[in-house]
């Protein structure tokens, strides 16, 4: 037989850009292309800027009571009986609530600790959920069977109804922290931990289910035959293979967590003044819903925003790391 020579492929056009592309670019073009998750992204940006760098421009004016001009935490948390109840005005543009303090100022550093409860509930689902269905899935036999009963168990506790029971009983035991120059009371601490070890399960059957997939490939084959450890299995091949889904449940935990944050502290279980929430600005709104809108439109409109942004963000970094997606080409 004559052997035919093909010629070199020479790829041209969006097909040649993608194939040059390593995975973090192609990840990045798919979710450019993603509006909403564009829109998104922005939204939180000028969140995280208006919460984290605002305070120092937005947050200060003259207390009253005291007599001093304040700024930061201390005038958010100013009491003036003779200015409560205030509609936006220029002074107050937001208003104020009915102890008299300055609601924008109060957005402001209840926005970082609705955020902190966020993030930091969202990091310890995403470290109990990965370690919990990575171990499982790995070394199967008794280990997954134990671990998949008592993430079953775990799924058949009402978290928010445990949520609420945990923050009225143990709310006071725990002493408050310091973090960054400021006070945290015991009920945050709370509230982190309860969403954190309650919401880790779905994310733990999701890792199992993708490991379970991995394990017969090729190159974990090639490892094990090499006498690559079971930890470093773990670690460097198996873990950052399932990385995609483990984002999106992050991101989308963050959204869980700040609306469960809400649920309590509406009730007057959560977040306990002074400390400043999104959630416990809204307690005693609803008893001034038509003659003071602006206690519960501001407050509100950040928590809808914020997780509103958070979903679209998860959406668009679902469809930008599926590898079988087609968003980009």
């Amino acid at each position: 037989m004559t052997a035919v020579a093909l010629p070199p492929f020479a790829g041209t056009g969006a097909a040649a850009e993608i194939k040059m592309l390593s995975p973090g670019q192609l990840a990045w073009q798919r979710f450019r292309r993603h509006k909403m998750a564009m829109v998104g992204l922005f939204g939180l940006a000028c969140l995280f800027v208006y919460v984290f760098a605002a305070g120092a421009i937005l947050s200060r004016g003259m207390c009253a009571p005291l007599g001093l001009e304040l700024s930061g935490e201390a005038y958010a948390n100013c009491n003036d009986i003779a200015i409560k109840l205030q509609a936006p005005s220029a002074a107050h543009i937001f208003g104020t609530d009915t102890i008299g303090q300055d609601i924008l100022a109060r957005t402001i550093y209840g926005g970082q600790i609705s955020l902190l409860i966020g993030v930091s509930a969202a990091l310890i689902e995403v470290i109990l959920g990965t370690l919990v269905g990575a171990i499982a899935a790995y070394y199967g036999g008794w280990v997954d069977s134990v671990l998949m009963r008592f993430t079953e168990a775990m799924l058949n506790i009402p978290s928010l109804f445990l949520l609420i029971v945990a923050a009225k009983f143990l709310g006071g035991t725990i002493p408050e922290i310091t973090l960054l120059g400021r006070t945290f009371s015991s009920s945050v601490v709370v509230i982190i931990v309860i969403i954190g070890f309650t919401s880790w399960m779905y994310l733990a059957r999701i890792v199992r289910a993708n490991i379970l997939s991995l394990k017969e490939q090729d190159f974990i084959s090639a490892s094990r035959c090499l006498g690559v450890s079971n930890r470093r299995m773990i670690l460097t091949h198996l873990l950052p293979n399932t990385l995609a889904p483990v984002i999106v449940t992050a991101t989308l935990g963050i959204a869980n967590a700040i609306l469960s944050e809400a649920y309590v502290s509406f009730l007057g279980l959560g977040v306990k003044p002074p400390t400043a929430s999104w959630g416990n600005m809204l307690e005693n709104s609803y008893r001034y819903l038509e003659s003071a809108p602006w206690l519960w439109v501001f407050p509100g409109l950040f928590v809808l925003v914020t997780v509103l942004c958070v979903n679209f963000v998860g959406d668009g970094l679902r469809d930008a790391l599926d590898p079988r997606g087609t968003r980009a080409l």
